[in-house]
């Protein structure tokens, strides 16, 4: 065979992957695309949902339609998730609770976040904040953990549920601690500030922009629960900062059925990566105390096992269980 007859071929062959699977994945989205939300609508997992379908819908030209499916601490829109056909059609919002901490909750998860799902993004993330009524008269977290230890049992804390990072994050803190706090489960994050600011309970734990707005009304804020101090709340120390080594902040990630092409999960990550980044949407972001952090599926699967890794103790230790 002449040399330049093996030439073509060879040129033919290197050409037909390039003209196939990445040729499908670039063309995502082929059809409408429904975002499965697992919480009720104006939760924070739905106002991310909105503001990337609103983006990607004027980038593609294609339909994305936001459906909540609230439910069992988020599992019943993850399962609509995980049984949806892998073809990107349907993907998820999702948050660690339905992702990480409900492996540890729950005795028979209608899914099984490992086999079922695959990881496309991180998409944001929100720092919360220890806040106390006032009328505490404490300035400092080290004040309140003196306060807690002098009266055992005496305080209550609200969160927004049994199992929720609100309620994880004020236990593990009277672990790390060693004090001991009444828990006050409320059904949502506006419940519970109002009855930190009656008095009903007299700490949370709950995201900054459900706490920021109420500073001045009767709530001070005593520290934020990041690593570090964060950008969107200068000036306010962390809980390490204060001598309680624990973190707390809600994120947020995209998802999909498990079997999704590579290629796919690279191309709605990509796009995704850019409408989270966008000016627009940083702005709108920052406006609700949040950052984005897209990433690469590794990247979002470490953050759920490091989840796994820091609850665990935290939930065994509380006895929580739910079912």
């Amino acid at each position: 065979m002449k040399p330049s007859v093996v030439a073509a071929l060879a040129g033919l062959l290197c050409a037909i992957p390039a003209c196939t699977i990445p040729a499908a994945a670039q063309d995502w989205p082929t059809k409408p695309v429904k975002f499965i939300v697992p919480f009720a609508a104006g939760a924070t997992p739905d106002v991310v949902a909105r503001l990337i379908t609103d983006y990607l819908q004027d980038k593609t030209g294609q339909t994305f339609i936001v459906e909540n499916k609230p439910g069992a601490s988020g599992n019943i829109g993850t399962e609509t998730v995980a049984k949806a056909d892998a073809d990107g059609a349907t993907i998820g919002v999702s948050i660690g609770g339905p992702l990480a901490i409900n492996t540890l909750l729950f005795d028979n998860l209608p899914y099984d976040p490992r086999k079922d799902l695959s990881l496309i993004t991180l998409l944001v993330t929100q720092p919360s904040v220890l806040a106390v009524n006032a009328g505490l008269g404490v300035n400092t977290t080290r004040d309140l953990i003196d306060l807690i230890k002098r009266n055992p049992g005496k305080y209550t804390f609200g969160s927004i549920g049994t199992g929720s990072l609100s309620h994880l994050a004020m236990e593990a803190i009277a672990l790390k601690s060693g004090t001991e706090l009444v828990h006050v489960p409320y059904p949502s994050s506006p419940q519970a500030m109002t009855a930190l600011i009656r008095n009903d309970v007299q700490m949370v734990c709950l995201p900054a922009i459900s706490v920021v707005p109420q500073v001045g009304s009767g709530v001070k804020i005593l520290a934020v629960s990041t690593a570090e101090q964060s950008a969107l709340l200068p000036g306010i120390a962390t809980l390490k900062e204060a001598g309680i080594d624990v973190q707390a902040d809600a994120w947020n990630g995209l998802i999909a059925p498990a079997g999704i092409s590579g290629a796919m999960v690279e191309r709605i990550g990509s796009l995704v990566a850019d409408a989270v980044t966008s000016r627009a949407i940083r702005e709108k972001l920052t406006a609700q105390l949040m950052e984005p952090i897209p990433g690469t599926p590794a990247e979002f699967r470490a953050r759920i096992d490091a989840d796994i890794a820091r609850w665990t103790p935290v939930i065994e230790a509380a006895k929580i269980k739910m079912n």
